[in-house]
């Protein structure tokens, strides 16, 4: 074995140098040959790591800037394509709006005075009533005796309503009321007997 120190030649199998004395146990040294290979093996795998890497960011990119492309694109195809107009149905709208006008109506609609009549004592008198939906109040508060006090009011169409008092009734304000519905004038008459006052009302739906 060569002496690493001095470069003398011992024996097989000796520990320590013959002519210097250091100690022969040492590692020897890796082939050249096989370092330098393993050096360019590394530099090699390298090399592929960073083509791979650059491979995949150029695909990355060009991936992203295909997609902002057609994002851009699409909204210039629709925006040059032309409106196209709504075509509207006229028989809805008709109907749409007869409703609203027949709602309307009806909620315009109320119970108009037409016509106020009053008095006292005894008598009659006659009045005419045009058509259309009527409705008729009276009252009336007779006067105290021993007689058959009332307020009757009738129309020649066979309605009728009306108060009275007998001779034992207590001596109060009566009132009554009835509707109907005609299609031509009407003629009453509010025949009163022994009022201190009396009051009829006519009031027509429109």
């Amino acid at each position: 074995m060569i002496c690493r120190q001095c470069g003398f030649e011992n024996k097989k199998g000796a520990k320590f140098c013959s002519k210097c004395g250091s100690s022969l146990d040492y590692v020897p040294s890796e082939n050249p040959e096989k370092s330098d290979s393993t050096k360019y093996i590394i530099i090699a795998l390298i090399a592929v790591i960073v083509l791979l890497v650059g491979a995949i960011g150029y695909f990355m990119l060009a991936s992203g800037d295909s997609s902002s492309q057609v994002a851009d694109v699409s909204p210039q195809s629709n925006a040059s394509q032309p409106a196209q107009p709504v075509e509207s149905d006229d028989s809805d709208e008709n109907a749409q709006t007869e409703v609203v006008s027949s709602k309307q109506t009806s909620e315009s609609k109320s119970w108009e005075l037409i016509g106020s009549y009053s008095g006292s004592g005894s008598g009659s008198e006659t009045i005419n009533v045009p058509d259309g939906k009527i409705m008729v109040k009276l009252s009336a508060y007779p006067i105290k005796n021993y007689a058959t006090n009332h307020l009757y009011v009738s129309g020649s169409n066979g309605q009728s309503g009306g108060v009275d008092w007998g001779s034992t009734s207590k001596v109060e304000t009566r009132s009554d009321s009835f509707s109907y519905t005609s299609s031509s004038d009407e003629t009453f008459t509010i025949d009163y007997y022994e009022t201190v006052n009396w009051n009829v009302e006519f009031y027509r739906y429109q």
